[in-house]
């Protein structure tokens, strides 16, 4: 998610009990390594997924924030299988995320994963790439991630540990991308072309979507949101224009980046254009009518609050986002 809340951390009472101190001590480390011994043990769970083409799986994450319940898997992430390699496309909201999805790639596979892609900056679909740095896979990214990355990663890393807990975020890292993508590439899977295509600021201004050639599967990442409210974090005017586009691409399905698997030519990406609109003709009227920027985040797109869900947690903020961007017109 683009904007982390504050979920409260549980608290953990001390024991009424007194022990001697070397006593506690003993029992404690002994209750750790078997704790760890065991926990070392335990073969990592495969993450569910799904495989909507041959050899293409998906992940539907919880249409939710991410908080500790969750461990911060509310992104669609997925992979796909060439001849030779495999690509993992976004990878998840934390290592153990990432690692669920290793092992179900691994349940399916033991070619190597050659390209991790993320779609863009934002935890839940970047944070699990840790889980990939020992597969020796190049990392690839928008031009504009870099820049994206050194300027919000570290805040990302602190605002999620104070939410999901350090358990979770232990060892979560920002990796930045070893290759680029100004505006597109091709990728060789073997038998199996991937074309990864770097758009202007929408949804954020380091968006990509990858379409995979053999299936016409394309996945859009934030771009589209199902269900799930957009989230604004780039420029309204241009994800718009993008939208547009999107439903010009001939595939014969869509992964977006929240919500169910949707046809391309879906009334999903109608749902997502109504909203943006309404979002930026409030906005217009607020600001021609010389109403401040608190005004329009309290009223601004609530004639779509019976569409979506986390619209209380989103809109306000979208529709500031879109006033600072507007009100320049």
């Amino acid at each position: 998610m683009v904007y982390p809340r504050d979920s409260g951390a549980r608290q953990i009472g001390r024991s009424r009990i007194q022990r001697p101190v070397a006593v506690v001590a003993a029992v404690s480390l002994l209750a750790i390594g078997v704790s760890f011994a065991t926990y070392s043990r335990q073969p990592t769970a495969p993450l569910t997924t799904n495989e909507i083409a041959p050899a293409l799986f998906v992940h539907i994450g919880d249409i939710a924030l991410m908080t500790s319940g969750n461990e911060g898997a509310v992104a669609n992430i997925g992979f796909v299988v060439g001849d030779d390699a495999v690509a993992v496309i976004d990878s998840g909201g934390s290592v153990r995320e990432g690692r669920r999805l290793l092992a179900a790639i691994r349940r399916q596979t033991t070619k190597p994963v050659r390209y991790v892609i993320n779609t863009h900056l934002h935890p839940d679909h970047i944070f699990g790439n840790a889980a990939f740095e020992s597969e020796g896979a190049t990392f690839i990214g928008h031009k504009n991630l870099p820049r994206a990355l050194a300027a919000r990663g570290q805040f990302y890393l602190d605002a999620f540990r104070r939410i999901m807990g350090d358990d979770i975020m232990a060892e979560v890292k920002i990796v930045a991308p070893s290759r680029l993508v100004e505006t597109e590439l091709r990728l060789d899977l073997g038998g199996r072309a991937l074309v990864v295509t770097a758009w202007p600021a929408a949804h954020s201004d380091n968006d990509l979507t990858i379409l995979d050639e053999a299936s016409h599967t394309l996945f859009a990442g934030d771009l589209v949101f199902v269900q799930h409210i957009p989230v604004l974090d780039g420029s309204i005017r241009g994800w718009m224009a993008v939208i547009d586009q999107l439903a010009g691409i001939p595939a014969a399905r869509l992964v977006p980046g929240h919500g169910p698997v949707i046809d391309a030519a879906s009334p999903a990406l109608d749902d997502q254009r109504r909203y943006l609109a309404r979002l930026a003709q409030d906005v217009r009227g607020l600001i021609a009518r010389g109403a401040p920027i608190d005004i329009a985040a309290h009223s601004a797109g609530q004639s779509e609050k019976g569409s979506w869900t986390l619209f209380e947690d989103y809109n306000s903020r979208n529709a500031t986002a879109a006033y600072a961007e507007l009100e320049w017109e």
